[in-house]
């Protein structure tokens, strides 16, 4: 990648119950991502952080919808707006946003800073969905329904700050899903996005799922975002994490998907990196796998 690579940061754990991945942002910039860019010979900038909120000065009813549940959504909307500005002046500058979260719901955020005459595919790696929407979910947390939203499904068909108008569900691809709600496994399966499990690495391999992936999200579509999300890796390479859940990919396997995603470098337009919570981590481990990841996707090899 030749592109300067721009960092800004999205420290909000407004969207999720457990707290912590506030801190992912700085957890990460600690563990030495722009260094590990710049021994690539990639030049990265630091925007900053975007100013959120803090939740004990929120109210978490504020903007739900009347017939659902989804807390802090005013809050996520106004960070979410913020981080698309800072994604927008970015790209208007000709430089590559990498967005650290915080929690998932920062990608609407990402995603709506994008150039909206650009259509765009998704890479969303995760160990969930994040497909509910007010009237699904089982908690109220927005970082469960971060997805849905960019998609416009349900009650967010009219949220204008949510809603992508220029991504195509059929150039959306889920990878790695272990942990579904049944509400928004109904969503997936009535959707045209493409779902690929836990199962489906089993049986093709890690390789050729996230090579079918790349050929789906980008089939007529002008660029590509990548969306990881670190509890699709296991805990056991990933511990600090807001949502952990067993049976996630290898350090080699998620190393690989990030290196395949590299190939494709000409068409990648932005990339954010979520959910590190360095509260639950053993000596940020989690975090510089996160920079690790990042350097693979951008094009780190090992010969």
């Amino acid at each position: 990648m030749e592109r300067q690579v721009r960092i800004i940061g999205a420290p909000m754990d407004l969207g999720a119950d457990r707290r912590g991945v506030d801190m992912g942002p700085s957890a990460i910039r600690y563990a030495g991502l722009a260094a590990q860019l710049d021994a690539i010979g990639i030049d990265c900038g630091d925007y900053g952080d975007v100013v959120v909120p803090r939740p004990e000065a929120s109210d978490p009813s504020a903007g739900e919808p009347a017939d659902g549940h989804a807390k802090f959504l005013a809050e996520t909307e106004l960070v979410c707006e913020r981080v698309a500005s800072a994604v927008d002046s970015t790209i208007g500058a000709g430089e590559f946003p990498l967005v650290l979260g915080g929690d998932h719901s920062i990608a609407m955020g990402t995603v709506g800073g994008t150039r909206p005459e650009d259509d765009l595919g998704i890479l969303w790696f995760d160990a969930h969905g994040d497909f509910n929407t007010p009237s699904t979910t089982p908690s109220g947390n927005v970082h469960g329904m971060s997805l849905a939203a960019i998609l416009g499904i349900g009650e967010f068909a009219e949220s204008e700050w949510a809603r992508a108008e220029n991504v195509d569900p059929e150039n959306v691809v889920l990878v790695g899903l272990r942990d579904l709600d049944d509400g928004e496994r109904r969503l997936i399966r009535e959707s045209p996005v493409t779902a690929y499990t836990m199962s489906d690495i089993d049986d093709r391999g890690v390789t050729d799922i996230v090579e079918s992936a790349l050929t789906v999200a980008a089939d007529g579509a002008d660029g590509l975002h990548v969306s990881l999300d670190m509890d699709w890796l296991d805990p056991n390479e990933a511990p600090g994490v807001g949502t952990p859940v067993r049976g996630g990919v290898s350090y080699r396997e998620a190393h690989v998907a990030m290196e395949y995603v590299a190939d494709c470098a000409s068409d990648l337009r932005s990339m954010e990196v979520v959910e590190v919570n360095p509260i639950l981590d053993t000596h940020n481990q989690t975090a510089e796998l996160a920079c690790e990841l990042t350097a693979s996707a951008m094009g780190k090899r090992i010969l």
